[in-house]
């Protein structure tokens, strides 16, 4: 199979320093200031998550040149809540995009979801050779109302949107393979009570607790199985990351492009896959926080727009989400 990205778009909410808003969320930040976050992006109140979305998708098309009648199939990736339950999302971005021939797909894998979305538009396009034309959007809208946006976990958390325009045959941006490794294990350790087994009722709404309870509540308070959590996510993302070099027989990447993740754990995974800081997405996460499934298009994007990869280097698209999975997409330039 082969597609390639034809254009790129992003739409992020407006920008705003963390130190200035930090006492909005937080009573203790010295864990905040060792994360390295310069700026994150925060949608107005009326801003859902698939105007970002919409935004974003119609921003790529125009830069790939393509008109939304052309697409084949939108596939949207989101990690939070939309803004109605019981409700397709994807099906309302195709519809306002224009893309009204276009199979919908709303794929919902945590932070990972826009790296899988390759796949899964590499399926679409092997069982349907007619199929041209995608339409790929990663976005996130912080629901704070259900979250502290610099508590939920090891991030500051904002809202944004990034898309991309693949066309089968396309000869820029390469997709070559993507991986996944999924561990059920840990699906409890990241979720909101409120679905059927535990309805929302009266009172005030259910939150989700930092990380740092959540991991000690997870693993009772046993100190060693929560450092050994940490070391396995990053042995599980650099074996996810040699699985798929190895099966598309690429000896180093250049780039990876990872979750949006504050600079102490870029480094850690830099480490692990024997690359430099440098080579790691950590100036993008500065510069936007994390913005959920949007992270690895807009990093992405980032270097391309300013020429950081030569023609022939290899960009891997990495992600660690909730559930467990480990993820990885390789897109060759």
């Amino acid at each position: 199979m082969s597609f390639g990205v034809a254009g790129m778009g992003v739409a992020l909410g407006d920008p705003v320093p963390v130190a200035a808003a930090a006492d909005e969320y937080l009573t203790d930040q010295r864990q905040l200031s060792r994360w390295g976050y310069g700026t994150f992006h925060r949608a107005g109140p009326s801003v859902g998550i698939t105007d970002l979305a919409v935004e974003a998708g119609r921003r790529a098309l125009d830069a790939a040149g393509v008109t939304a009648a052309e697409v084949d199939v939108v596939v949207l990736a989101i990690s939070d809540v939309a803004e109605h339950l019981y409700w397709d999302p994807a099906a309302a971005c195709q519809h306002r995009i224009g893309a009204s021939r276009a199979e919908a797909i709303l794929v919902n894998q945590a932070c990972g979801g826009a790296v899988t979305a390759f796949d899964t538009v590499a399926g679409r396009f092997a069982t349907h050779p007619d199929h041209e034309v995608a339409l790929i959007i990663g976005a996130n809208r912080v629901c704070e109302t259900y979250v502290n946006r610099m508590a939920v976990n090891t991030c500051v958390n904002g809202d944004g949107a990034a898309a991309v325009v693949v066309r089968r045959s396309s000869p820029g941006l390469r997709w070559l393979v993507t991986e996944t490794v999924t561990d059920g294990t840990y699906a409890d350790y990241f979720r909101l009570e409120g679905g059927t087994a535990q309805p929302f009722g009266g009172g005030e709404p259910p939150r989700i607790r930092d990380p740092f309870t959540r991991l000690a509540e997870f693993f009772d308070n046993d100190v060693r199985a929560m450092v050994e959590f940490g070391r396995m996510t990053v042995d599980r993302l650099r074996e996810v990351v040699e699985r798929a070099c190895k099966r598309a027989e690429v000896s180093a990447v250049a780039r990876v492009v990872h979750l949006n993740d504050n600079v102490i754990a870029l480094g850690d995974l830099a480490k692990a896959l024997d690359l430099p800081l440098s080579a790691v997405n950590a100036d993008v996460a500065a510069a936007h926080g994390h913005l959920g499934c949007a992270d690895q298009i807009l990093g992405l994007s980032w270097l391309v727009e300013r020429d950081l990869v030569a023609p022939g280097e290899v960009v891997a698209l990495t992600s660690t989400g909730s559930g467990m999975h480990w993820t990885c997409t390789l897109i060759e330039v």
